[in-house]
């Protein structure tokens, strides 16, 4: 079980680890222009590739993506109880108890616990994520038209592509499943060491109240998610890679909201680094009960 864990969390470490030191010892990384690629190109190409060629059913699709908003939104109202408890403004915990780290950290962690055959489903509760993050994400933080938003994210169209393909039964054609595919390559190693490139950027200054949050939040997502779970009707693959989707570390990209807010972007960034650090010991005790 060791030698299968570490097989599973080795990649991870490897590519966040990169991109650490890459930025650590000096070297440019343009972390903007990596992001647009990613979401733009990436993460739709691998959208397609994974879902139009997977063994999921629309119901099934379906399904997950209603229990992964149930989930979130059931952890946006626990947000008013956790922040009495850490006496903090629901405002600031609002998103990082929303919104884990499904992409960069989750994805590579789902193909490398669970194989294609989970990744499916690890790419829809991420697409979830997503659609929550920059949309109800975009109206809290005053950032413009939701629908607009939605307009302009390519995912958005490889969600609705993959759908067509998964009701219908049908397969990309062949010149394009394969471009697709290739595209799509690039993406789990550019996340992965882009997350290690944000993580060397950010000036942390208060563990303790980092650590706190994260042993607040893992356990109650981890209950919400196998309990919402269950109650959908989810099978037992896609149930067990939910609760390890949503108890992911704080997703970057909060820190990013929050400074762009200006809604304590410090303690934020405290939550972001010190949820990934203590994840390097939780994930595997969690992959342990759900492999």
């Amino acid at each position: 079980m060791l030698a299968e864990l570490f097989a599973v969390m080795a990649p991870v470490l490897a590519g966040a680890g990169l991109g650490y030191l890459w930025v650590r010892l000096g070297h440019p990384y343009p972390v903007d222009f990596i992001t647009r690629l990613v979401f733009n190109i990436g993460t739709p190409s691998l959208v397609l590739a994974s879902l139009a060629g997977a063994d999921i059913d629309a119901t099934t699709f379906g399904q997950t993506m209603l229990a992964a908003a149930l989930v979130i939104i059931t952890m946006g109202a626990a947000t008013f109880v956790v922040a009495k408890l850490l006496r903090r403004s629901w405002r600031v915990l609002l998103a990082p108890m929303m919104y884990p780290n499904t992409g960069n950290m989750g994805l590579p962690v789902v193909l490398y616990a669970f194989g294609s055959a989970g990744f499916a489903y690890g790419i829809t509760v991420m697409v979830t994520v997503s659609l929550f993050q920059f949309t109800l994400g975009a109206v809290l933080n005053s950032q413009g038209n939701p629908l607009k938003t939605l307009a302009k994210t390519p995912t958005v169209y490889a969600i609705a592509i993959s759908m067509v393909l998964l009701l219908t039964d049908t397969s990309l054609p062949p010149w394009l499943a394969n471009t697709v595919d290739l595209m799509s390559g690039f993406t789990v190693p550019l996340m992965l060491i882009t997350l290690g490139v944000s993580l060397a950027s950010i000036q942390v200054k208060n563990l303790r109240s980092g650590l706190g949050f994260s042993l607040v939040r893992v356990p109650l997502a981890a209950v919400v998610a196998w309990l919402i779970a269950g109650w959908v009707g989810l099978p037992p693959l896609a149930q067990n890679i939910l609760v390890l989707q949503m108890c992911m570390p704080v997703a970057v990209f909060n820190y990013l909201f929050a400074q762009r807010a200006q809604r304590e972007p410090v303690y934020v960034a405290s939550l972001v680094f010190c949820s990934t650090l203590l994840a390097l010991f939780y994930l595997p005790a969690l992959l342990a009960l759900l492999m």
